[in-house]
């Protein structure tokens, strides 16, 4: 029995729909820094790319604009401060479209693994995130040395690039100090965008070893014990016991509800005293007779001592009483094969009231009413 309790507890089958849904809720998805990363770097580079002339263009400008001084423009402070002005708005204008660009990768890169989501659940303080006990354990646990050792050795990989990259342009950077001020900022912006370009390559490499690693961690997380999901079936779908209590409830509220109609009935038919069934007929209104409410044995003396503390007729009519009983559903219309027997029992109803009223002669009973076979019932 122990080996069967320790068994269940194993974490081995996958997360269900709900407990993904759960997770979403408090704020646990998949992601990968790695993939912001390189998702940052690769818009820098095409914006890079995309603006290098303009932001060249507007950085000459700049530098022509605040070198390129008159005696009297340097001894005006109102002149120097114009001047500084517009190479900060000429700068900062230069420079929007990059500005742009980032800013939908930092929006962008989060959400490329695990998609949107917004959590309240994640926001709120917790109070077991202050205790230093469990920081210090959750510092030295082996997760944390794991991310610790990929954190160093990615480090590691950028930075050899990095310095690969310098030695492989430092000769061309050197050289930018021979060349005019034009061509030594659209130079340098060049060896940018390669050196950039290069970089992202290695970030796309670290993301593509990176994410598979965070998914598989993400559902390793989420993995549920065969015991967790017979406790969450029973959390969604509720206690057999509950259900049994609920379905019990809403039995007792349809037939109050059923019983409430009892007294707009016209006739009610009894078998006598197994079935009863409430029937409503208004020509008006109604293309065929709807059954109001129906009950068997305690239920059909119910429907008969409302319908007698409300003066409704009550029928004995055994072979009608159980086929409408077997064939209708309270708020439906009698079906087409009892069209015959039913109105019968109306006319005789309406026929009856009529006689009550001082009109007419009092009419006869209806018996032998026509019931399809397939529609009778013995019991």
């Amino acid at each position: 029995m122990a080996e069967e309790g320790d068994s269940s507890q194993e974490k081995t089958e996958e997360a269900s729909p709900r407990k993904i849904e759960k997770a979403r809720e408090e704020g646990q998805v998949p992601r990968s820094r790695d993939l912001t990363t390189t998702f940052v770097l690769m818009l820098a580079i095409c914006g890079i790319w995309m603006t290098a002339d303009f932001i060249g263009k507007k950085i000459v400008g700049i530098t022509s604009e605040s070198f390129v001084l008159t005696r009297s423009e340097i001894f005006d402070v109102n002149t120097m401060i114009a001047h500084l002005a517009q190479a900060i708005y000429q700068g900062l204008l230069s420079i929007t479209p990059l500005m742009i660009a980032l800013l939908i990768a930092s929006i962008v890169g989060p959400i490329a693994l695990g998609g949107w989501n917004f959590s309240n659940k994640a926001i709120q303080p917790k109070l077991s995130r202050m205790d230093p006990l469990a920081g210090l354990k959750r510092m030295f646990s082996i997760k944390s040395l794991v991310e610790l050792f990929k954190s160093i050795l990615k480090v590691l990989v950028i930075l050899a690039t990095t310095f690969a990259l310098l030695n492989f342009f430092s000769q061309a950077i050197f050289r930018i100090n021979d060349e005019d001020v034009e061509n030594a900022i659209i130079h340098s912006l060049d060896i940018s965008l390669i050196a950039t370009l290069i970089l992202a390559a290695v970030t796309i490499a670290i993301a593509m070893v990176d994410v598979p690693i965070q998914i598989f961690e993400y559902n390793k997380k989420l993995k549920m014990s065969r015991q967790d999901q017979k406790d969450e079936y029973k959390e969604t779908e509720g206690k057999p016991e509950v259900k049994g209590r609920v379905r019990q409830l809403q039995r007792e509220i349809a037939q109050r509800r059923m019983m409430a109609n009892v007294p707009d009935a016209d006739v009610i038919i009894t078998n006598p005293t197994h079935f009863s069934v409430a029937l409503k007929y208004d020509p008006e209104t109604m293309e065929t007779p709807i059954l109001l409410a129906k009950g068997g044995d305690h239920m059909a003396l119910k429907i008969r001592e409302i319908a007698k503390a409300h003066n409704i007729d009550v029928l004995e009519s055994p072979a009608l009483a159980r086929s409408i009983y077997y064939t209708t559903e309270v708020d439906d219309g009698i079906p087409e094969g009892l069209f015959m027997a039913v109105a019968q029992v109306l006319a005789y109803i309406f026929q009856l009231r009529a006689y009550r009223k001082g009109k007419g002669q009092r009419p006869t009973y209806p018996r032998n009413l026509p019931i399809p076979k397939d529609m009778q019932y013995d019991k």
